[in-house]
């Protein structure tokens, strides 16, 4: 199937086109325009991490569901100076002797969420806290600019 005939011709679209195996390609076959392995890690990643984002008066607010990951598993920081990047690394629990899964639904591995942020918001004025599961990433935001006042010229008679 040609995504491109749908309008759909996105780096994500081709990604997902070539992890569900439908290519026209041959298996062994490489094309300069196919993503890398790290796209396709990253974009993995994002496409299972959801994320909320609230508005305030003074602040922005970015919520993520973190079940069962400590500080350390967890990852802020900020790119380029208006780049919000959240990530870290869900792993799976050391199996122990006699005990043995029967089912395993709970994802785990890596996961990324990148956010551009706003031009008001201060970069250097972020907070991040896990409580219940649920990380809370606050960015304050920049207080408005004044207004500038008018300038009075004294006129000089020569």
């Amino acid at each position: 199937m040609d995504f491109r005939v749908m309008g759909l011709e996105s780096p994500l679209f081709h990604t997902l086109h070539r992890m569900m195996d439908m290519s026209d390609e041959g298996a062994g076959e490489k094309t300069h325009n196919a993503p890398t392995q790290t796209y396709v890690r990253d974009a993995k990643a994002m496409a299972a991490t959801a994320a909320d984002v609230k508005e305030y008066p003074n602040s922005y607010v970015f919520l993520v569901d973190m079940p069962g990951l400590k500080s350390g598993d967890i990852k802020v920081q900020v790119e380029d100076d208006n780049v919000l990047l959240i990530s870290g690394e869900r792993k799976r629990e050391e199996e122990k002797e006699g005990v043995k899964y029967l089912r395993m639904e709970r994802r785990v591995g890596k996961f990324m969420r990148k956010f551009v942020l706003p031009e008001n918001a201060n970069s250097d004025a972020i907070s991040a806290v896990c409580q219940d599961g649920v990380l809370s990433v606050t960015v304050q935001k920049l207080s408005p600019p004044e207004p500038k006042k008018p300038r009075t010229i004294e006129v000089k008679i020569a």
